[in-house]
Order: C-alpha cells, then sequence, then structure tokens
C-alpha cells in the first residue's frame, strides 16, 4: 500500500510540474527536444551528480526492502522540487557544499554499511535531492524548455539509481560486500575533493 501510494505521488508530482512548467514555459519543437537531451546530459556531465545518484541506488540495495525502492523515489520527487526553486531563481544557501556533501555522507554509509532508520535515510536523500535538483534547474539553458528539461534530468537520474542497485546486489556475496564498502569510501574520498573544489584539475 505504501509502495503504491508513493508511486502514485511521483506520478503526480511529476505531472504537475510538467504542466506548471508548460502554461510558464510555451517551448516547442528543437528547443524542447533539446531541453530533453539537455537534462538528460546534465546529471551524468557533473562528476558530484553522477556518483550520488549511482551512491543512492547502492545504498538502497543494501538496505533492502523497503528502502531499495523508497530511496529511489524520494530523490527524484525531491529533485523536482528543488528543479522548480532553481528555474524560478529562488535562492537557496549552500547548494554546491550540499550536493559535495552529499558525495560524501553517501559514500560514508555504503563504506560504514549504515543500516540507516527509514525516515532518516528517507529525509537525508531527500534533502540531497532538492540540492541537485536546485543546480539542475538553476543551470537550465536559455533556450531549452523547462518540461523537457526536468523530464530528461528525472529520467537519467532514475537510470543511475537503477545502475546503483544493481552494484547494491553484490552485498549479498562476500567479496562484493567488501569491494562496494572499498567504494563506498573511494565515493566519499572524492566528496572531500569535490567539496575544496577538486584540487589538481587544470
Amino acid at each position: 500500500m505504501f509502495k503504491k501510494a508513493i508511486n502514485q505521488s511521483t506520478i503526480v508530482l511529476l505531472l504537475l510540474a510538467l504542466l506548471t512548467f508548460d502554461s510558464a514555459f510555451a517551448h516547442t519543437g528543437e528547443e524542447g527536444a533539446n531541453g530533453f537531451l539537455a537534462g538528460v546530459m546534465h546529471p551524468i556531465s557533473g562528476f558530484d551528480h553522477l556518483l550520488a545518484m549511482v551512491s543512492i541506488g547502492i545504498w538502497g540495495a543494501t538496505l533492502g526492502r523497503p528502502l531499495v525502492w523508497v530511496l529511489p523515489v524520494a530523490f527524484p520527487m525531491m529533485m523536482v522540487v528543488g528543479g522548480i526553486l532553481g528555474i524560478a531563481g529562488i535562492p537557496l544557501p549552500y547548494i554546491e557544499p550540499g550536493i559535495a556533501g552529499s558525495v560524501v555522507v553517501l559514500g560514508l554509509a555504503i563504506a560504514a554499511a549504515w543500516r540507516a532508520p527509514l525516515a532518516i535515510a528517507v529525509a537525508i536523500v531527500a534533502v540531497f535531492g532538492v540540492f541537485h535538483g536546485y543546480a539542475h534547474g538553476a543551470e537550465l539553458p536559455s533556450s531549452a524548455s523547462p518540461a523537457e528539461f526536468v523530464a530528461g534530468f528525472v529520467i537519467c537520474t532514475g537510470t543511475l539509481h537503477i545502475a546503483g542497485i544493481g552494484l547494491g546486489f553484490f552485498n549479498k556475496f562476500g567479496l562484493g560486500r567488501k569491494a562496494l564498502r572499498a567504494a563506498g569510501a573511494a565515493i566519499a574520498a572524492s566528496g572531500v575533493w569535490i567539496f575544496f573544489g577538486m584540487p589538481g584539475l587544470v
């Protein structure tokens, strides 16, 4: 019942967001297509976004039901909220530190095999979803359709979550469990590196 309600809430929220964008920003044809492609590419063009979204899938899979599907639903839902805020230009502080922090926290959760209670895990992912969504929305290309852009980054995010879930199932095996915990530590270290501006890159 809870799973069904979450899924229905996700669909309703996405539809409302897309309808709102369509009525506020009328873009069609090539602009819409460009917006969708830009939305799809945005999560995978940023190292921080990519790591966070895959990490959510991994962490959810290691936590098992119901979090294996609750976390990948909660994150895109809150990304839409953050995206709306970003597109609207509503100020939200600490976006970049929040995104870097999400990589650190999620990496540590995987590395420590943290069995977080459902409410806490969802709250963490929801807050991070707003930060990531805001960054996507704030960087909307001027010629792109907001509705298509949001649809693109939500679909890409879901795909990255699924990839992470697939990796997370290796937690069932002894060697796989050790590999995932090592990967979590590497992800957390990458988050620290991102937080300090990725020193060493030209």
